[in-house]
């Protein structure tokens, strides 16, 4: 086959390729690029095949690039992608566990408060927490110590990287059910027995004020990431009309951006609990920080979550990062 005859009664077909690679396309436009784009794939093989490489071939093979690019889509830049993960995937997430992390809340406070008040009320209860100077020795200077022994820089991220993981196991393994529901118990009671302790010895201001500045952050950040886990346990309990894979894969992919946006949220409580809970400020300035980072994070899941969950955001991937969906009736 002579190349430069097959490109002089194709460069009309070629070109208007790729005039389609450029141009905004209607329904008839798309119909058109495949049609081209098939020819022209035709066309490269014969030439490939006839004369191996050769600038004919090379400028065939650059269209149909482009013309692949148009048809299958190309990612978005990094940038635009990082946008989009903050101002609509993870705020709808956020928004989609609103109701369960707000029961998550009530269960984790009310085990607390009863757990703690029941073991302080009995001095044989408390008394099989330790031994009395140990209790003591905390109630008086461990707990308050714990927040400054350490450099504020290292106490931070060691906080940070501590409650980070516990709120990705909760979210990663959530499918289990159980896993969430463990850590929030679990955390429940070694609070509560603190409670105890200090109130027990007449300290429970103390320890308040000293919870107040980070933990109003770090808690909330805990109960969404078990609601998130327990999201996902129950896409895999009740699918609807997917499969239980495909309904695991997608909430686990939407919820799974929690897990990721906490890991931002708790560096903000780390930093409060290592640079502000235990150092030397008012308290009413304490307080108002951790109010102040819990009021920012609460308008983000709520109020931006919500404006984004209206605009159809669910926290998952776009179509064409997950896949194009299975349908199914119903």
């Amino acid at each position: 086959m002579d190349a430069d005859a097959l490109a002089d009664s194709r460069r009309a077909e070629w070109e208007r390729l790729d005039e389609l690679t450029r141009a905004r396309l209607d329904g008839e436009g798309v119909d058109e690029l495949i049609t081209r784009y098939r020819a022209a794939s035709a066309d490269l093989a014969d030439l490939k095949t006839s004369v191996g490489t050769s600038p004919q071939s090379a400028y065939v093979s650059t269209i149909l690039a482009r013309a692949r690019l148009r048809l299958t889509g190309a990612t978005d830049n990094v940038l635009t992608q990082i946008a989009r993960f903050f101002s609509d995937q993870l705020p709808a997430a956020l928004y989609r566990v609103r109701w369960t992390t707000l029961a998550v809340a009530v269960v984790f406070v009310a085990i607390v408060v009863v757990v703690g008040a029941w073991i302080s009320a009995d001095p044989a209860l408390v008394a099989s927490l330790g031994p009395a100077d140990l209790l003591q020795q905390y109630a008086d200077e461990s707990f308050t110590g714990y927040y400054t022994e350490n450099p504020a820089a290292v106490f931070a991220g060691m906080v940070w990287t501590n409650n980070a993981w516990i709120a990705a196991q909760c979210v990663i393994f959530g499918v289990t059910g159980i896993w969430p529901i463990f850590a929030i118990v679990q955390n429940a009671m070694n609070l509560a027995t603190a409670v105890a302790t200090m109130a027990a010895h007449e300290r429970l201001d103390i320890m308040i004020l000293y919870l107040l500045p980070h933990g109003l952050l770090e808690l909330t950040c805990i109960f969404v990431a078990a609601a998130a886990g327990l999201h996902v346990f129950w896409a895999w309990v009740a699918p609807g009309a997917r499969t239980r894979a495909a309904a695991l894969a997608a909430t686990g992919r939407s919820l799974g951006t929690i897990a990721i946006g906490l890991i931002f949220a708790l560096a903000l409580a780390g930093l409060i609990e290592g640079f502000v809970t235990g150092w030397s400020l008012p308290w009413p300035v304490k307080i108002g920080i951790g109010v102040a980072a819990l009021g920012i994070f609460l308008i983000y899941m709520l109020v931006v979550g919500g404006r984004a969950a209206r605009r159809g955001e669910s926290g998952d991937l776009t179509e064409y990062e997950a896949g194009t969906a299975t349908l199914v009736a119903g």
